[in-house]
C-alpha cells in the first residue's frame, strides 16, 4: 500500500461508521501485535537468545494453540 493520498480525481467509497470503526479496531490490534514482536527482536538483539531451559518447546506451543482454535470452533458431525 502507498503512503500517498488518494489522486484528487479518484472517488473513494466511505465506509459505514459500524465498518470504519472495526477497521480502526483491526488496526490498532495489529499495531500492538507488531509492536510486541519488535520488541522481541529488540531484546533479542540487545541480549542474544534466552536459555534453552527458559524456553517453551515449538511443539507444546503448537498443541496449545490447535487446542484453543478448536475450543473456539467446535467440530461439526
Amino acid at each position: 500500500m502507498s503512503e500517498k493520498p488518494a489522486p484528487a480525481d479518484t472517488a473513494r467509497h466511505q465506509l459505514q461508521p459500524d465498518a470504519a470503526d472495526g477497521l480502526r479496531a483491526y488496526a490498532a490490534r495489529t499495531r500492538e501485535s507488531a509492536d510486541r514482536f519488535a520488541a522481541v527482536l529488540e531484546d533479542i538483539a540487545a541480549n542474544g537468545l534466552p536459555a534453552v531451559e527458559d524456553c517453551t518447546p515449538w511443539e507444546e506451543l503448537r498443541e496449545a494453540h490447535l487446542a484453543r482454535l478448536a475450543a473456539q470452533r467446535p467440530a461439526v458431525a
